[in-house]
């Protein structure tokens, strides 16, 4: 059993319970090469486990005839040493929180591509796919840092720089190529077409426009390309930008999947590490719940992604969902999980929904302290989004996710996480934000986590964090089985004061003195976290 298209046709891959599409897949090919309709940037696990498996349903279903074409521009190995050699098939494994898995070969990419300007064979058919009138969207799952044209000091990167200077020619940096691309779309004739974002990043089509249209006012003023390119870029009805919201997660290659599959016959599973450290397998494993929600702005069409679970709607929408997601529903849930996962010893996530004091506790963030000021989409239910994510998607097992992975950046997330729900209880005539005692007991718990020690007493090393060693600063010198209430607080109420990373001033919402409470009960010895949460949990 060899992942390619000559292979999979034959009857073992039925008998051993994979999904194999049943439509024609050369007469795919064929059309789509033809006729492309469907771009997609970034050919990581993201993309093979949800917008693959989206145009494979529409093809599945008769809907759509033409399938995607995947384009990669950090890493080309994964096209050259995973995709090709597999006739850019690939296997999705959903793994289910009931224990059961379900396999599929995904069969819906009629091309795969590779963004190198300097490679003139790639880039040539990137450029006709972009003259084409039938090309109605391009995708992106580049993460949120492959739209930063400048480094961490703001300073514009070398390759946008250089981008800037010589046009849209030879582009080097990512963003660059995709821009001439555009130039190259708009010169045939200026027609119309969405760039979609899908990265998991607030306001993704804003971020997106923003890289594109600077390298389109750079090349206009420099004269390296014509005076319109940049009205192009501007000008929604030709070229837009929707914002998106994308909910699924699909982790690194499990090992116990690769055992799975090699026990069914599947061979050569063995993983390829590129030169620039990707991890990449022939199969992808992935929870089954996943949600996206995209702005209906497509100045060319767009294929039915409504008739295979996509939800399209306006932009406030799309931002209400965000919110939803990130300030009630899932992730102060997850950090809640992190902060207190990393002090309780756990490595894993789903281990931690089988402790009732952590069930309990982020239970009543999100429905106790949430939902009464949940911004409310329309489009989802929060309390049923929180009822897949409490119930399916933290507990389950094949999830390999860790407290100490979602533990990093934590000061550049409590703001947003928590701090919008302190807001509305702070602005509401109905509700009292010292009325809150579970968020309180989240930045107690933080405090705690800043001291680098666990339950037992030992120390563990915690993860990277922009702003951890001057946050750690406010805890130095406290020690377990310290009494003196008002040394502590003289030390860490200057922190519990910092709107940055708090999002309000926790003593002007008059929550500091709680947090205090809690975290002179957390640090009274070995097994006071334990202790405290039986209290409160």
């Amino acid at each position: 059993m060899r992942l390619d298209a000559q292979s999979v046709k034959t009857s073992e891959w039925k008998e051993k319970g994979y999904f194999i599409p049943t439509f024609d897949t050369q007469k795919m090919i064929a059309e789509t090469k033809a006729n492309p309709q469907w771009v997609h940037f970034g050919a990581g696990n993201i993309f093979r486990a949800f917008q693959a498996n989206l145009s494979q349903k529409m093809l599945e279903q008769g809907i759509e005839e033409r399938g995607l074409t995947v384009v990669e521009g950090f890493d080309y190995e994964i096209i050259e040493k995973m995709y090709r050699p597999h006739d850019n098939l690939s296997i999705l494994v959903t793994l289910k929180a009931d224990g059961s898995v379900e396999k599929s070969v995904i069969e819906s990419i009629a091309e795969s591509c590779i963004l190198d300007s300097e490679n003139d064979a790639e880039f040539n058919r990137l450029k006709e796919i972009f003259t084409a009138d039938s090309l109605q969207l391009a995708t992106f799952t580049i993460t949120e840092k492959g739209y930063s044209l400048v480094n961490a000091a703001g300073e514009t990167l070398p390759a946008v720089k250089e981008d800037f200077a010589n046009g849209p020619e030879k582009p080097k940096s990512y963003i660059g190529k995709v821009a001439a691309l555009l130039y190259v779309r708009y010169k045939a004739g200026g027609r119309p077409i969405a760039m979609v974002s899908t990265d998991n990043c607030s306001h993704n089509g804003d971020k997106l426009y923003a890289a594109v249209s600077s390298f389109a006012r750079e090349w206009v003023a420099g004269g390296k390309a014509d005076a319109g390119f940049a009205a192009y870029i501007d000008d929604e009805s030709k070229v837009s930008f929707p914002w998106s919201m994308i909910d699924k997660i699909t982790p690194r290659p499990d090992e116990s999947v690769n055992e799975i599959l090699k026990k069914d016959g599947v061979e050569e599973l063995e993983p390829v590490v590129t030169s620039k450290n990707t991890y990449v397998a022939p199969f992808v494993n992935a929870e089954e719940s996943e949600y996206l929600v995209i702005e209906d702005k497509f100045p060319n069409g767009r294929p039915a992604l409504d008739k295979v679970g996509v939800i399209f709607t306006d932009k406030e929408t799309v931002d209400k969902v965000e919110r939803m997601k990130v300030c009630t529903c899932l992730n102060p849930l997850h950090t809640a999980l992190a902060v207190y996962g990393c002090i309780l010893g756990y490595t894993k996530i789903s281990d931690e929904m089988k402790d009732e004091n952590l069930v309990r506790l982020v239970k009543n963030i999100g429905y106790v302290e949430g939902l009464p000021v949940v911004t409310d989409p329309g489009v989802i239910s929060p309390q049923e989004f929180i009822d897949t994510v409490v119930n399916v998607r933290i507990p389950n097992v094949f999830m390999p996710d860790t407290p100490q992975r979602i533990a990093t950046d934590t000061s550049q997330k409590l703001p947003i996480r928590f701090g919008e729900t302190i807001k509305a209880y702070a602005a509401s005539d109905k509700l009292d934000a010292k009325d809150l005692k579970f968020i309180p007991l989240v930045h107690a718990g933080w405090l705690r986590y800043l001291m680098g020690v666990d339950d037992e007493g030992k120390t563990f090393e915690q993860s990277s964090d922009p702003l951890l060693e001057k946050a750690k600063g406010f805890v130095a010198g406290i020690e377990l089985g310290e009494t003196d209430r008002e040394k502590v607080k003289a030390k860490v109420l200057p922190l519990l004061q910092d709107e940055g990373i708090f999002g309000v001033d926790l003593e002007k919402v008059g929550l500091s003195d709680l947090v205090i409470d809690y975290f002179m009960e957390l640090i009274g010895g070995a097994g006071a976290i334990r202790k405290t949460l039986r209290r409160y949990c």
